[in-house]
């Protein structure tokens, strides 16, 4: 988002006590997001770029993200992904992880607890910062392996 834009200036106002530098980046919890969602005012903030990349999110969070998940979602996600582009919004790890595997994520995505979100973005949050930001293969294929390294009944065939 444009910080000078109209948007950005009424997030500020809504959540003072959130840096700049988060809202750019977006780094909002569930209660803000939902709060934002069913706020009209801030839509109509929004210009004409950012408008349909928030429609995109809403629609993610409707159709993909909760209890259950809509027969188009492919499209939605594809949407959302052009829509960011034309924003010029960077492909995070997340994002990125959200187009390449978009078949591994459960029908019934609500009934991940907050506790397993968390965990994801610390690691996500890990890594990236390993990586300076920069997304690349091998930061992809790094949190992989480490998920893999994390399940207790996984049976290695070298010793370290």
């Amino acid at each position: 988002m444009d910080k000078n834009g109209a948007g950005f200036q009424y997030l500020k106002e809504k959540f003072p006590k959130i840096s700049d530098a988060k809202i750019k980046e977006g780094v909002f919890v569930g209660p803000q997001i939902r709060q934002v969602i069913k706020d009209d005012i801030f839509k109509e903030q929004l210009d004409d770029l950012e408008k349909p990349a928030w429609e995109s999110f809403i629609k993610i969070t409707e159709n993909f993200l909760g209890n259950h998940r809509s027969n188009d979602y492919q499209t939605t996600v594809e949407e959302l992904l052009e829509n960011y582009k034309a924003l010029g919004c960077n492909m995070s790890l997340k994002i990125h992880f959200l187009d390449s595997h978009l078949d591994l994520f459960p029908p019934n995505l609500g009934a991940v607890s907050d506790e397993h979100g968390a965990r994801f973005h610390q690691d996500i949050f890990t890594i990236e910062k390993r990586y300076q930001g920069k997304l690349s293969p091998t930061m992809l294929a790094d949190y992989c392996w480490g998920l893999q390294r994390d399940v207790p009944d996984a049976k290695y065939r070298r010793k370290s």
